[in-house]
């Protein structure tokens, strides 16, 4: 994983690329797990948790896992594609940027990575902006593509 300081706009821009970096963790997508999303969210729509009913009727053969349930567990997953030094404080400042692209399924894998996309100032800060994408374990595309910010100082 590449390492630069929050402040050195050149160093964290030259990090900056197309390609995505390798794959990271993966995790499991149970049933329980959306079933648990469903709960705390009130997103139980069938598809999600009717497992009778989405095998017969959704595209899918199965029930799949809520697009913020995946997006959600990309801290789990990792595929950060650096690390960034020398700040005293991190903040989620949002993102620029989020497509739900393909199901995850019950029962699947999924997995992460990511690549630098820039890095600006911001106030006293530094805002990194970087890409990471979910796919289900094999798949031909990804669950998700999140722009992901962050405001470093």
């Amino acid at each position: 994983m590449d390492t630069a300081d929050f402040d050195d706009l050149d160093a964290l821009n030259a990090l900056a690329t197309d390609e995505f970096g390798p794959w990271d963790r993966e995790v499991e997508i149970t049933q329980d797990l959306i079933d648990a999303f469903a709960t705390l969210t009130g997103d139980d729509q069938w598809i999600h948790v009717d497992v009778e009913r989405a095998e017969r009727e959704s595209p899918f053969g199965a029930t799949v896992a809520q697009g913020f349930l995946t997006l959600s567990m990309l801290h789990r997953m990792g595929g950060y594609p650096l690390k960034v030094t020398g700040h005293s404080s991190a903040t989620n400042y949002g993102g620029d940027g989020l497509r739900f692209v393909g199901p995850v399924p019950a029962g699947s894998r999924v997995h992460a990575r990511g690549r630098v996309v820039r890095a600006e100032p911001k106030g006293a800060g530094t805002l990194v902006t970087s890409e990471i994408e979910a796919r289900v374990v094999g798949a031909d595309k990804p669950a998700l593509l999140y722009r992901m910010q962050v405001l470093y100082r």
